[in-house]
């Protein structure tokens, strides 16, 4: 059962991952003119606690598989 729980709980973070949008920047002139507070809307601040979450529960079942 914990083996079907780590392949669903994977799956799920990949999905969330992805689904995620990406809009970092790495292009260090834009960074010039001082740092700019990013917020997360809605939408984009439910996907990161969800990933969160997931997180916390692939690693939880990981310690469980194991100590099993």
């Amino acid at each position: 059962m914990l083996k079907f729980t780590e392949i669903f709980i994977s799956v799920l973070l990949i999905f969330f991952i992805l689904v995620q949008n990406k809009n970092v920047s790495l292009n260090l002139s834009s960074m010039s003119g001082g740092m700019w507070e990013v917020t997360k809307r809605w939408p984009e601040k439910v996907l990161h606690n969800i990933t969160i979450v997931l997180w916390v529960l692939f690693i939880l079942n990981s310690v469980a598989l194991y100590v099993s």
